[in-house]
């Protein structure tokens, strides 16, 4: 049972942050879910020390309060003039350090292990369980990327065209009288509540790897949007339970396996993609030689 309930939460984040990934590549704003998901730690560090708990609600919170500033400070700095990736470079380094010093500061009141935000303990997550009326429904990181993923199937679900239009071409989706910087925004904020929700229970690092590898190798497999992220979750899927089996195999980080395997799933793809993959080029410029 311990399998089934890693495995499902590890495909539940697969999937949220391989369709939100996907837009993200093709506005090259692949190091934004980066930054979030190292920026809320001053939210977690801040919302520890007013509460005195380490409650979720209030992790979560204090996390996503700080994941929407992110977002809001990287958008005033590129308003200003500085580059997209300048801008994410130093919203993110400089939140996070914030919550370091915030955590060293007041280290004999935070009970809160760096290693794990970062990292997370994806085997945990059976041992945290969600009780309703006395009655045990299973982990609670499981229900909250669920409820997380079915909003973002409901938002993407509704708005798909104009987040579509907004991904290829803002300046014709504005043009159409679609409200881009809306979109933008709630893109980000979806980005925000993902990470929120999954970094307590599988880390940053699993957030991070599956918000841009299988949504990068999707982008080499097809040239069609719909397929694209329905290749990106599967790839997702596959990484995850291929990750596990690694991880059982080599004893090793059940996380740092799951992003090696999608790691390596890119690769394949690099290599073989029929349109964009190095092999298939180099035997058509070969035979257009001849």
């Amino acid at each position: 049972m311990a399998t089934f309930w890693i495995i499902l939460t590890a495909v539940l984040v697969s999937s949220a942050c391989a369709i939100l990934g996907c837009f993200l590549i093709l506005r090259r704003m692949a190091l934004v879910g980066d930054a979030i998901s190292h920026a809320v730690l001053p939210g977690i560090a801040i919302a520890f020390l007013w509460s005195g708990s380490r409650d979720s609600l209030w992790m979560l919170l204090g996390a996503t309060v700080f994941g929407l500033l992110t977002v809001f400070f990287i958008q005033s700095l590129q308003a200003g003039g500085l580059s997209s990736d300048a801008s994410i470079g130093i919203v993110f380094t400089a939140l996070f350090a914030v919550g370091v010093i915030l955590i060293s500061l007041n280290a004999q009141h935070i009970d809160l292990d760096l290693d794990c935000v970062l990292f997370g303990e994806i085997a945990y997550v059976q041992w945290d369980t969600l009780t309703l009326g006395g009655t045990d429904v299973g982990p609670r990181a499981v229900w909250m990327l669920g409820i997380t993923l079915l909003v973002i199937l409901v938002v993407i679900g509704l708005f798909y065209k104009q987040f579509k239009l907004c991904a290829f071409d803002p300046a014709l989706a504005a043009a159409c009288g679609i409200p881009v910087v809306l979109f933008h925004y709630l893109l980000m904020g979806l980005v925000s509540m993902t990470s929120v929700a999954s970094f307590e229970s599988v880390g940053s690092i699993l957030v991070v790897g599956m918000l841009i590898v299988p949504a990068a190798t999707a982008y080499l497999l097809t040239d069609r949007l719909g397929k694209m992220i329905l290749y990106a979750v599967l790839i997702g899927a596959a990484s995850s339970v291929g990750g596990y089996i690694m991880a059982y195999a080599l004893d090793a980080s059940i996380a740092g396996c799951m992003v090696a395997v999608a790691g390596i799933l890119f690769v394949l793809a690099l290599l073989l993609s029929p349109k964009h993959g190095i092999v298939f080029r180099y035997a058509r410029r070969k035979f257009a030689a001849r």
